[in-house]
């Protein structure tokens, strides 16, 4: 593990010359100095936010002597900005994200084994296919199952989800219209972000194919990726039914300005567009017409992880802390209000029982989905994904020569990490 030595060296360096901004938030998170705060790093989308500020204003009354504070970061920043600030001994005592980023922060010893903390008893009381373990250790308390992508749909213009790939083109060629004859489209037909290879992966599965093999080797030379990267690239270039560019944001602006007819999404984001007045609708990605496969999105858990630098004294009440946060309670008005799938047994059994069919589809899109692997490679393919899809999204190069590069890309990374 040369590699991960020499990464954790580098990035303390980088730290202390570069003065990152996040290394210096210490207010609040477990520098060794710092007394009874409690800073948490999360990736929440705006939904998400305002009910964690509202449950953290609830625990504060009744721990008025424990300062708590929230710090949001995107994805990617959020894992980048806590590596560096785990390393050179900082950092928040709690960082909350996706299952995926438990591999390279447990292979750099950054966040702590959570078994001994919290106990066999408390994590009984979650559903199993919500704690991801690695090497036989849980590292993160889920509030969520799922993560997961499925179709949303603004019913005022489509009355019936598309069953089909073949459909939900037609749908969008359909819902890509310019209302004023001004030669710019004023609505699309679907949008998603097409950044990330995380919205690539459901297609991926719908053509056969999966990031990565059994013994955790990068299988992304494929026919079956080849395809879904044209898949993918037809929509925007030759149906011309997504903007040309279409990051995250502009995805959930234009469906939440009625200006996209269907989204792909998770179910982060669907609490968003009820409170924005769409006529939503959900429906899992749609069947793909030429292998009759559904699409495969990634289904993992979010929670939170406490940082390995987090004092001894801090951790009772940081139990307290994330104990609350994922309460049953809690887990269900995370569903009520945004449509999230809770973690706790408890929390499911209740909303099941009460028949909830944005729920219940949400759960229909896991059962067709697949586990995302948490194992550190999935970092590498992920890294290694990212810039030849979007080569081939601005028609740089064929599908085919970006599968390949993504997989020397992959092979290349992993073979460093192991050395």
């Amino acid at each position: 593990m040369k590699s991960v030595r020499f990464l954790r060296v580098f990035l303390c360096v980088l730290a202390a010359v570069l003065a990152v901004p996040a290394v210096l938030y210490l207010a609040g998170g477990c520098a060794k100095k710092e007394e009874k705060g409690i800073a948490v790093w999360e990736q929440m989308d705006p939904e998400e936010q305002k009910l964690l500020d509202a449950r953290i204003a609830v625990f504060q009354k009744t721990h008025p002597d424990v300062p708590i504070t929230r710090l949001h970061f995107e994805t990617e920043l959020l894992r980048t900005q806590y590596q560096t600030a785990a390393l050179a001994g900082g950092g928040p005592a709690l960082v909350f994200g996706p299952s995926d980023q438990i591999g390279p922060f447990s292979v750099m010893k950054l966040v702590r084994p959570l078994d001994e903390l919290f106990g066999a008893a408390f994590f009984a009381q979650f559903i199993e296919g919500s704690l991801d373990t690695l090497d036989g250790h849980i590292y993160a308390v889920p509030d969520q199952v799922g993560n997961h992508l499925a179709l949303a749909y603004n019913k005022k213009f489509v009355k019936r989800p598309p069953a089909t790939s073949d459909e939900l083109i037609a749908f969008a060629k359909q819902n890509t219209v310019d209302e004023n004859h001004d030669g710019v489209t004023d609505r699309y037909g679907l949008v998603f972000n097409a950044v990330e290879p995380f919205w690539l992966v459901p297609f991926l599965g719908g053509f056969g194919g999966w990031v990565m093999d059994k013994n955790n080797n990068p299988t992304l030379d494929s026919p079956a990726m080849t395809k879904a990267l044209a898949f993918v690239r037809d929509l925007r270039i030759k149906y011309r039914v997504m903007p040309t560019e279409c990051d995250y944001q502009q995805a959930e602006t234009l469906f939440k300005e009625g200006k996209a007819a269907m989204i792909i999404n998770g179910p982060w984001s669907w609490g968003g567009y009820i409170s924005a007045g769409i006529d939503v609708g959900l429906t899992p990605i749609p069947r793909m017409s030429e292998t009759g496969l559904w699409p495969t999105p990634m289904v993992s858990s979010k929670g939170y992880s406490v940082n390995v630098n987090c004092p001894e004294k801090k951790l009772p009440i940081v139990k307290e802390l994330v104990d609350f946060l994922t309460s049953t309670e809690n887990q269900v008005e995370s569903a009520t209000k945004i449509k999230m799938l809770p973690a706790r047994k408890a929390a499911a059994e209740s909303l099941l029982a009460r028949g909830d069919p944005f729920l219940e589809t949400s759960l229909a899109q896991v059962k067709l989905g697949r586990r995302m692997p948490v194992v550190p490679e999935m970092r590498a393919i992920w890294d290694s994904m990212r810039p030849s899809y979007q080569n081939v999204l601005n028609n740089e190069i064929t599908p085919q020569e970006a599968a390949n590069k993504m997989q020397k890309a992959a092979v290349e990374a992993i073979t460093k990490m192991k050395e």
